[in-house]
């Protein structure tokens, strides 16, 4: 990761760690490196989730990206997967979307996204930090006849929302659908999808204004959906993140389905229609154990990345690899798409179910979740405590004893003095004392701050 991006964009509170300057500088970046690719046409296509900034950013970039002599799109509100598919398709120079996904709406991020839609390599990422670091007077702004031009280009989203639709084999009718939009990027979208498909729809948290992105709602908010789904007779439910790139899911019973549980049922879906290039589904590291243990069970090979839907992609991409994910829902369909989309998911949840025969707590029940324990400890240098002795030997200890019934996962935080010490086990019991053994390893080494 680098000064200013993290796995996924230029992300911090607006006006305070991410400012207009900073917008205006990518938006001239990225300008002139297309420019310098020499094609006829010069674009950039812009767009932004429902947040209060959003606007703000939008405007500085493209004042950017036009001034730099390159022409700005502006594609309004869309998920960051529809900035990317409307990337890909039309042949734009590069990508980028001004949201926070999932944070709170005082928070804003900048995300490009190179001319497949894909995130940057880690040299540009570079390059663009240098860039800004370099500050407004270093920027060659274009002159008379060569600045750039900025338009609207809302009418890519019936390309984006067709592509969707293309998708799915099934008819939906007869199935009785909830939506949870975060009052995100889903909301002008998601309902009218589910309902050209046939399903009879109720959307939750669709009234976005400014302020009300995830407050309460959403996939990292998911209780309301489970207990509407549960209480008003609907067969199943979904949950979008502020950008719609992740999805969640609750079943019948008000049960809330994680990532995992739902790329367990596209893998098998996939595997039976011998659609699962090499019989691989790729993980993070911190999917659960139970997961692993399903897919041991019929015959599935699995892959682990760092966490970070970026690393997962990269893998599926290097690898030819057509399913992947996070625990958190973001699942990528390489032959679909080159980002995590949660209405993509959904829709292929449900084309999945009526497939496979199956409602969605019957699928969900494929896999026993094994409980998690996680705490975070701060240490005084976490590079020193991981390669501490006593603490190397207390994991391999801790491993030894869960070998086969559970794992232990212990890694840095990437942005705070934590290391994380996890750990699965068929009980919580297990999972505590893993933990607790490690984090006094760490006491004794002398690492641990109080």
């Amino acid at each position: 990761m680098g000064k200013y991006f993290g796995t996924d964009g230029f992300r911090g509170k607006a006006n305070i760690d991410l400012n207009s300057n900073h917008a205006f500088l990518i938006g001239s970046f990225f300008g002139q490196l297309a420019a310098k690719e020499g094609k006829k046409e010069k674009k950039i296509v812009i767009g932004q989730d429902t947040r209060q900034s959003g606007d703000m950013f939008v405007n500085a970039l493209a004042a950017g990206i036009t001034s730099s002599g390159a022409d700005a799109y502006i594609l309004g509100t869309v998920p960051t997967p529809g900035v990317a598919f409307v990337t890909k398709s039309y042949g734009f120079n590069y990508g980028i979307m001004v949201s926070a996904s999932h944070n709170p709406y005082e928070d804003n991020g900048i995300k490009v996204l190179n001319c497949n839609g894909e995130k940057l390599d880690e040299d540009t990422v570079l390059e663009c930090e240098d860039y800004i670091d370099a500050g407004v007077d270093k920027v060659v702004l274009a002159q008379s006849a060569d600045i750039g031009e900025s338009s609207g280009f809302h009418s890519a989203h019936i390309r984006y929302i067709d592509h969707l639709k293309s998708c799915v084999s099934h008819s939906f009718d007869g199935l009785k659908i909830a939506l949870d939009c975060a009052n995100g990027s889903a909301s002008n979208f998601a309902g009218e999808i589910f309902r050209d498909l046939g399903a009879d729809v109720h959307v939750l948290s669709n009234d976005p204004n400014g302020v009300n992105i995830n407050v309460d709602c959403g996939s990292t908010h998911i209780d309301a959906l489970c207990k509407f789904v549960k209480d008003n007779g609907y067969d199943m439910g979904f949950a979008y993140d502020g950008d719609a790139d992740r999805c969640l899911a609750a079943d019948k019973n008000g049960k809330e389905v994680s990532g995992d549980e739902l790329m367990l049922l596209l893998a098998r879906r996939l595997k039976k229609e011998n659609k699962l290039n090499k019989n691989v589904l790729v993980t993070t590291i911190m999917s659960n154990f139970g997961l692993y243990k399903a897919l041991d069970d019929l015959g599935i090979a699995y892959e682990k990345t760092a966490v970070g839907d970026k690393y997962v992609y990269e893998n599926m991409l290097e690898n030819k690899h057509s399913l992947g994910g996070e625990q958190s829902g973001h699942i990528i369909f390489s032959s679909l798409a080159t980002t995590g989309d949660g209405m993509l998911t959904s829709l292929m949840v449900v084309d999945s179910l009526i497939e496979l025969g199956e409602t969605l707590d019957e699928a969900a029940s494929k896999m026993t979740v094994y409980p998690q324990v996680l705490k975070n400890v701060t240490v005084d240098d976490k590079e020193k405590t991981l390669l501490d002795e006593v603490v190397i030997a207390s994991i391999d200890k801790a491993e030894e004893r869960l070998k086969g019934d559970g794992r232990v996962l212990v890694r840095p935080s990437g942005t705070e003095p934590y290391v994380r010490v996890m750990a699965e086990a068929s009980t919580n019991e297990l999972c505590e004392k893993a933990v607790d053994d490690i984090i006094s390893a760490i006491s004794k080494s002398g690492h641990l701050k109080k």
